[in-house]
């Protein structure tokens, strides 16, 4: 016998609807109101839960909210019953992760199929989880504070000494990380084979997601600062997590967005600060071939001294206008005159 959680707080009306699925052969369990439920859902562990929303005390919303967020209680359907059929609160119910909505008042065999359907929905997948031994069980979770806590509970610990690497760019990415204990960087090469930092994470905060929704390698190198301890969950969990949770989505594509914009404001830093190099570099090399005397200049075109350095003559330009301001060099018509070698230098 399936058994089925009524919670509503008018009398008359939870009678009717608790002798209504008594006729359906089913075992019915009520409750007054929101907190008295939440004690009972936790207790018998129902089938489906039908509640009220507008009620004394704890409402409907709070209700579902408060067993959304515990293991025992978060994948049983959950249905909704109001007089408030207003469009948002019917969003705000669906949202929560209600898994139905019936609008009071309502025909008998409207809340008779909301039942049926949702328990022969969990059977389905119970019966698809144990034929191909995938995990249906993917839990409720609105924000990212509660995310963490997720992560905490669930998460496999994984250990990391000082300078260890989590993983590699180019490895295949398996997990998504918190970091539980200790600090991760995370690095990209350039092309000489320098180390770029990306990112320094600390106690609190999600690294590893970059690729979360693609089937592709990380992008990064992540390692261990100090001793560190994580919490990583599989990547295909995690991306179900997202899938299911659409309050969460938005507030990881948030996070996702600070990445991006802070990556392309050190992208920006380091191209403008390889041309600042890049344009010295070929001052310096002019000035060596050509070995001036000390009261002389270096009479030589802007393009051409652009084009030994390997950049646009327009970025050049700019560049040794900084480092006229800077007082390093100074210049009239084409030629350039290097007042300070040393400051050169120091900018490689």
């Amino acid at each position: 016998m399936k058994k089925v959680l009524l919670i509503e707080d008018d009398e008359q009306l939870r009678e009717n609807i608790a002798e209504l699925l008594d006729l359906y052969s089913y075992k019915v369990y009520t409750a007054a109101e929101g907190a008295s439920g939440v004690a009972l859902a936790q207790k018998v562990h129902p089938d489906v839960i039908v509640c009220d929303i507008m009620m004394p005390g704890m409402d409907g919303y709070e209700v579902l909210e408060r067993l959304s967020h515990r293991g025992e209680t978060s994948k049983i359907p959950f249905i909704y019953m109001s007089a408030k059929s207003e469009r948002a609160d019917v969003r705000k119910g669906m949202d929560l992760g209600a898994d139905d909505y019936i609008p009071k008042p309502f025909e008998e065999q409207e809340l008779i199929s909301a039942i049926e359907n949702r328990i022969a929905r969990v059977a389905i997948l119970k019966r698809r989880e144990e034929e191909t031994g995938t995990n249906t069980n993917i839990p409720f979770i609105e924000h990212l504070d509660d995310l963490k806590s997720w992560f905490y509970d669930n998460g496999e610990v994984l250990e990391f000494a000082s300078k260890a690497f989590i993983y590699k760019e180019g490895h295949h990415s398996n997990y998504v990380f918190l970091v539980k204990e200790g600090v991760v960087k995370t690095i990209t090469m350039d092309e000489s084979g320098h180390e770029l930092i990306n990112k320094i994470i600390r106690e609190g905060d999600f690294f590893g997601y970059n690729v979360l929704m693609e089937n592709t390698p990380y992008q990064e190198s992540a390692i261990a600062i100090k001793p560190t301890s994580l919490m990583a969950i599989n990547k295909e969990m995690m991306s179900n997590i997202l899938v299911k949770n659409h309050h969460l989505t938005m507030e990881f594509i948030d996070m996702l967005s600070t990445d991006i914009i802070s990556y392309k404001e050190r992208l920006l830093q380091m191209a403008y600060g390889s041309v600042r190099k890049k344009a010295a570099s070929s001052i310096l090399q002019f000035l060596q071939q050509l070995d001036p005397a000390p009261q002389e200049g270096i009479y030589i075109s802007r393009s051409d001294l652009a084009s030994v350095a390997g950049i646009a003559p327009e970025s050049f330009i700019r560049a040794l206008t900084e480092f006229k301001n800077e007082g390093l060099i100074s210049s009239k018509g084409r030629n350039i005159k290097v007042l300070d070698v040393e400051g050169l230098k120091n900018i490689l």
